[in-house]
């Protein structure tokens, strides 16, 4: 993994200090060509690496990026999923089996209903293909070494002590898709033993730690225990606190904190997007240094 990740947070209206900054964000952002400017400052100052959701309108940047790809060389996305929000309000709008039928890949009508019911049911790693196959879709032809479960979904399974679907997730996207399996979520004291005990071994995970130790279930010290006794590539988000510290304040610390090897951030300025790179080359040296 590189040593610094580019979010998209700041695209899609997600702030967790401001609803009134989220909503001009949201305005600001409203078309792929907005998102992708930024893109391309983060790009030309090095930043390779694009952690993103699986919005609908990443289907569109994707795009670009294929029909681009001298441009786009060394772009690489880490895929983010379920996207619960679209899949919410789709439920809300349409059903349930209708919303499989939109999200499914291949096979007729009938295959998918009878599967997502058997799944549903039954099976909770069917759906889990199903999803994962469905939201990958949009990235075909486009690197994507690392596949991560959104932290709505890892922290539901860790709650169910759904321990096994953890390992078969890691199984199936290695399988078919020759990427790592990653796990984002807002409780690392849990997880790491969790997928300890899954055999998922040197996991990626990603979580909030920061400074005030926002959303950081369980405190700070917590999570220093948690990264000393497991062996794990962790990746730090949230490291501002939503904007709650200072970024040089903000970034020292979370270099020194034993055992984070990358931090994801978003920005929407190419100024914030080279601050930030350089606060961290102070303290870390090269973005694309590699952490094992």
């Amino acid at each position: 993994m590189d040593r610094v990740l580019f979010g998209d947070n700041q695209f899609f209206g997600v702030n967790h200090m401001s609803e009134e900054k989220a909503r001009q964000q949201l305005l600001r952002f409203k078309d792929a060509a907005s998102i992708i400017e930024v893109l391309d400052q983060a790009y030309d100052l090095g930043i390779r690496t694009f952690m993103c959701t699986t919005h609908d309108r990443i289907g569109e940047i994707c795009d670009h990026m294929r029909a681009n790809r001298t441009r786009y060389r060394d772009f690489i996305y880490y895929p983010c999923m379920p996207y619960a929000h679209k899949y919410a309000n789709s439920v809300s709008q349409v059903g349930l089996f209708e919303t499989l039928q939109k999200y499914a890949t291949g096979g007729t009508v009938s295959t998918v209903v009878r599967g997502a019911i058997g799944a549903l049911t039954q099976d909770v790693v069917a759906l889990m293909k199903l999803l994962v196959d469905a939201e990958m879709k949009r990235f075909e032809g486009l690197a994507t070494p690392v596949i991560f479960v959104q932290n709505v979904v890892t922290d539901l399974l860790l709650g169910l002590k759904f321990t096994s679907v953890f390992a078969q997730f890691g199984r199936y996207v290695k399988e078919r898709y020759g990427a790592e399996p990653g796990f984002i979520t807002m409780n690392l004291p849990m997880l790491l033993p969790t997928l300890k005990a899954a055999e998922v071994e040197n996991p990626i995970v990603c979580a909030n730690i920061n400074k005030i130790g926002f959303r950081m279930c369980g405190g700070i010290e917590s999570y220093r225990e948690a990264l000393r006794t497991h062996r794990c590539r962790a990746i730090a988000m949230s490291v501002l606190g939503s904007g709650a510290i200072a970024p040089a304040e903000a970034i020292e610390w979370v270099c020194r904190f034993e055992g984070v090897q990358s931090i994801v951030f978003g920005a929407s300025s190419e100024k914030n997007i080279r601050n930030t790179r350089d606060l961290i080359a102070q303290h870390w040296g090269p973005l694309q240094q590699t952490a094992s």
